[in-house]
């Protein structure tokens, strides 16, 4: 039955010009998408989320992190609010 989902394939670029490609179900894009957001726009979306919820999780509720995680999540979470105008916090009702 998984065959029969259309999927969309993304391409990252990142600047020490390495590459990759990941490849999600077309419809699950759609269904978290804001209003007419873009698949790309969707994605990027995704992954920030991803690295601010990870980054808050290892700072946070892991075995505790030293001076240059906690300037990676505090940067991630600057990020976060940037792209999406309120804080990570806010967006996910889990605040410290």
């Amino acid at each position: 039955m998984s065959d029969s989902v259309d999927t969309t394939t993304l391409s990252i670029e990142a600047d020490d010009e390495t590459a990759d490609e990941i490849t999600v179900p077309a419809g699950l894009v759609d269904l978290v998408a804001e209003g007419d957001q873009s698949t790309a726009e969707t994605v990027g979306d995704v992954v920030l989320l991803s690295f601010a919820s990870r980054a808050h999780h290892l700072v946070h509720h892991g075995e505790g992190g030293d001076e240059e995680l906690e300037a990676q999540e505090e940067r991630v979470m600057e990020l976060f609010e940037e792209r999406f105008g309120v804080t990570f916090g806010e967006a996910t009702g889990h605040q410290h």
